[in-house]
Order: C-alpha cells, then sequence, then structure tokens
C-alpha cells in the first residue's frame, strides 16, 4: 500500500459528528440570547416548510457593487400558524446553575397536548402568586408553547410542544407579559419583522445507509483494487492498532439537526392579503391558510417538516430595514 505521493485535504468534516440520526424530529435551541429585542416578547416561533420561490429586490446592502441594483434571491416559504402559549416556567439560579422554580398553566387546556401529555391543571393564580412573593430571585421565563400541524392543513394531529426563552424589558415586565398571553395565541408578525436576521433549525432530509464515498466525499479507488472499490484505502495503521474516529466509515446519512444563521425575512405576510400559493397549489404541500414568512436561501429538510425560528444569536447587521420587493415568482414545476 505504502505511503501516499500526494497530499489532500480531509475529506469530510469533522464539525458535523457524530452523524447519527436525530433523537427527534423536534430541533432543539438551546441559546436564545440577542440584543435586538426591547419590549417582552418570545424569542423564537415555528412553521412547516413548504417550497421555494424566487424574490427580486432591491439590494440595501451599502458599499456593495450591486447597491440600488435589482438582486435576485432563491427563497424559502415557511407556514407559520398561530402558537399558543399554554403556559410558562420561571427559574432560579442554584450555584451557578439555572433550576426550574415553578409553572403555570392555563386553566383551560385543549385535547390535543393529551395526545402527548396529560396534565392536572389547577387553579393558575396559586404559582402565579408564589412566583410574585419570590420575582427577586428569579432570573429567567420561557413560555412553554405549542404549534399544531393541522392549522397549517397538514394531516398530522398531534402537536409539537417546546420552550421559548421570553427576552426583552425586565424581569417583572416579561411576568407580566406572560400573564397577558397565557392560554392565548401568538401570531408570527408579533414576533419577526420583514429585514430581520434569524436562525433556522430543522432536521434535514433523511438519506439512510451510505457508504464514504457518499457520506463524506472520499475518492473511488481504482478498478483494479482489491476487493473494494467505494471503501477507504486504509483504516488505520499497524501501530496503534487502534481505528480513530476521523476515518470515514459507512452509516447514517442525513436526518441530523442543523442550524444555519442569519437568514433574513423578506416577507410576513397572510395569504388572505397577499396571496402566494400557486394555481393547483405547492408541490407535495398544497395550500397555504394560514400566516406566513419568506427567508432568503434554502432551508433545511423537505417539504412539511417542522422548522424553529429564534432571533439572531450573532446578527451581522442590527439596524432592521424592510427589503423593498419589485417581483416575486414560484419556479416552475415547484407549484
Amino acid at each position: 500500500m505504502g505511503h501516499r505521493k500526494r497530499n489532500a485535504p480531509r475529506r469530510g468534516s469533522l464539525a458535523y459528528r457524530p452523524r447519527a440520526r436525530a433523537r427527534r424530529i423536534v430541533p432543539a435551541l438551546e441559546s436564545f440570547e440577542t440584543p435586538q429585542v426591547q419590549k417582552p416578547t418570545i424569542l423564537g416561533f415555528a412553521g412547516y416548510k413548504v417550497g421555494c420561490m424566487h424574490i427580486i429586490t432591491v439590494d440595501d446592502r451599502e458599499k456593495t457593487p450591486n447597491f440600488g441594483k435589482p438582486l435576485f434571491n432563491a427563497s424559502t416559504i415557511i407556514s407559520t400558524p398561530p402558537m399558543t402559549v399554554y403556559g410558562f416556567r420561571a427559574y432560579t439560579r442554584v450555584n451557578g446553575a439555572l433550576q426550574a422554580f415553578c409553572d403555570v398553566y392555563a386553566k383551560a387546556q385543549p385535547k390535543d397536548i393529551e395526545r402527548l401529555v396529560k396534565m392536572q391543571v389547577k387553579d393558575p393564580n396559586e404559582p402565579i402568586s408564589k412566583i410574585e412573593k419570590n420575582l427577586d430571585s428569579i432570573v429567567k421565563f420561557t413560555a412553554l408553547v405549542y404549534t399544531r400541524p393541522r392549522d397549517a392543513g397538514l394531516s398530522q394531529k398531534k402537536p409539537f410542544l417546546f420552550e421559548i426563552t421570553v427576552g426583552g424589558g425586565t424581569i417583572k415586565e416579561r411576568f407580566e407579559y406572560l400573564k397577558s398571553v397565557l392560554g392565548k395565541q401568538i401570531r408570527v408578525s408579533e414576533v419577526f419583522k420583514p429585514g430581520m436576521y434569524v436562525d433556522v433549525a430543522a432536521i434535514t432530509k433523511g438519506k439512510g445507509f451510505e457508504g464514504p464515498v457518499t457520506r463524506f466525499g472520499i475518492k473511488r479507488k481504482q478498478h483494479k483494487s482489491r476487493k473494494s472499490v467505494r471503501a477507504v484505502g486504509a483504516l488505520n495503521p499497524w501501530h496503534p492498532a487502534t481505528i480513530m474516529y476521523t476515518v470515514p466509515r459507512a452509516g447514517q446519512h442525513g436526518f441530523h439537526k442543523r442550524i444555519e444563521y442569519n437568514k433574513r425575512i423578506l416577507l410576513v405576510a397572510n395569504p388572505s392579503e397577499t396571496p402566494i400559493t400557486p394555481k393547483g397549489g405547492f408541490h407535495k404541500y398544497g395550500v397555504v391558510n394560514c400566516d406566513y414568512i419568506v427567508l432568503k436561501g434554502s432551508v433545511s429538510g423537505p417539504v412539511k417538516r417542522l422548522v424553529r425560528l429564534r432571533f439572531a444569536v450573532r446578527p451581522k447587521n442590527l439596524k432592521v430595514q424592510p427589503p423593498k420587493i419589485l417581483e416575486a415568482s414560484i419556479p416552475i414545476g415547484k407549484g
């Protein structure tokens, strides 16, 4: 076998290890810190991937060669039905770590939640008074929300439950905000505005069990090689006699959690005011019958998959400037 004669960059990034199947279809978001929010609000939202479209906008990036000229944008449509706040949670800090202090649930809970969890809802005034007495020790509030696929016109009956951090204002203002929205619905237009940057988390398309050529992009060996062509030339040296985790091997390809940073919102609208569904509906999705947003660029995952959004944790530009849209069209064969 011998030593290789030419140097080459390694095949496959080590930044995405382990390349295993995601545990849940709901992508987790740990960080919600952002400097963009002034008033109390939830720092994220959720929707369902619809399809792609083309939008021509005026380039508003200063100090660029195309400033002020028409810019062609490949974009993704995400259906975002209203989310319901069925409760909220208060956190305290114990020995430097966050610890849940108290949960507050709305008195009237829909039957859809019982498909996932069974809660014995008590009077919400008791935990609210408990939080009011210990408000000085509370350091964080999170909203317990759910989104129903049926509100977006999908067939799935089970809702998706998750926690979203509440930011902006003081702790007392966040507490008053959560009391005002408890048991109510929140629309995407109350959280995000056109021109803002968001982070997008989703589970990618699943490709199943694949070999190292497809999974990592290594080269095929010559046709006269021993036994295998689509395998690694050497797994490991004689000493140490162990296979490193960095060696490309066969395994799961796709269905991984991925987060993309700084996706710009081009449009936040309602189909009754701004129709977007083409004749015959979107390919593999159908009709958009609820609020939707349009993001610049692509989004991970297949059509109808859950997509989570949050305020950008490392935004490039803090100035929110709505883009000027000149034209929008659905690609042929996608609608």
